[in-house]
């Protein structure tokens, strides 16, 4: 299915506002996520499904090497980032203000832009995704970042959905840490030391979560026959700022999804269009 031209309903159903309720925007304020049942429909998550996988298969790095013979991060997933530029479908996915709304009711701002997005493709067999917060990628001068990570498939525990450490984005611990097998073991450690309960459950199709920067989560093995298929866009605040990057990840970041922005200057290259404003 042809979601920009044969589907003109699912279309219009990616820009139609969803009502957040009180609950929703305390969770997320108190916790750092939240996940959201009902956001999309399965009938506009098979239409974007499609091109969305030829993109990641096209650029699939690992492709013809044994999961067994790549290191923990080749493990975790296929990556791809940027779907939105390859894809005409992806771009009206990526672009739609039913996502971009939420996210920036729940960051409590005006609108948001896009930072990236990319697609997590956990094969089956996949290893673990360790314990890590993204914002540490992340030049960017505030907190007012999210993580939209929507499932393209139903996603049963087996398979490896997200687990979230609820209140964590307010602990301080391993914001200098890439992720890695120490990033799981030490975030793991803290987060036992600290109380922090985390919340392990599977994903219906059309559920969609959405987590602040600094949350830390980790995701489970697929010990299941199918890929995980999760496609996630990053959006910030709109008026969002470059910082000074802090290391060689942030450095490699900013040339590639900030491109030719100045420290201190708004994120508004035209890899970071304006998804949604009030």
């Amino acid at each position: 299915m042809n979601l920009t031209m044969e589907s003109a309903a699912l279309t219009e159903a990616l820009d139609q506002p969803f009502a957040l309720s009180a609950t929703h925007l305390e969770r997320f304020a108190k916790f750092g996520y939240v996940k959201i049942p009902g956001v999309l429909s399965p009938e506009l998550l098979e239409a974007v499904r499609e091109p969305i996988g030829r993109v990641v298969q096209a650029n699939n790095k690992h492709a013809g090497v044994p999961i067994e013979e790549r290191d923990t991060y080749g493990k975790a997933f296929i990556q791809v980032t940027n779907i939105w530029e390859q894809s005409e479908e992806a771009r009206r996915f990526v672009m739609g203000k039913r996502l971009g709304r939420i996210a920036a009711e729940l960051l409590g701002v005006a609108g948001v832009r896009l930072y990236h997005d990319q697609a997590l493709y956990k094969e089956p067999s996949g290893g673990i995704t360790p314990w890590h917060l993204d914002q540490y990628y992340w030049p960017l001068a505030t907190d007012r970042t999210v993580t939209v990570w929507i499932p393209l498939v139903e996603i049963p525990i087996e398979m490896g959905p997200l687990s979230f450490a609820a209140g964590s984005q307010e602990l301080d611990f391993g914001r200098d840490m890439a992720i890695s097998d120490d990033s799981e073991t030490a975030l793991r450690d803290a987060l036992e030391r600290e109380a922090y309960p985390v919340e392990a459950s599977a994903y219906a199709l059309g559920e969609v979560s959405f987590h602040l920067g600094w949350t830390a989560h980790r995701a489970g093995p697929n010990r299941g026959e199918r890929a995980r298929e999760v496609m996630t866009m990053i959006y910030m605040d709109r008026d969002m700022t470059l910082m000074e990057p802090k290391h060689e990840n942030q450095r490699h970041d900013r040339e590639v999804f900030c491109p030719g922005i100045e420290v201190g200057a708004v994120c508004d290259s035209p890899k970071n269009p304006i998804v949604y404003e009030a």
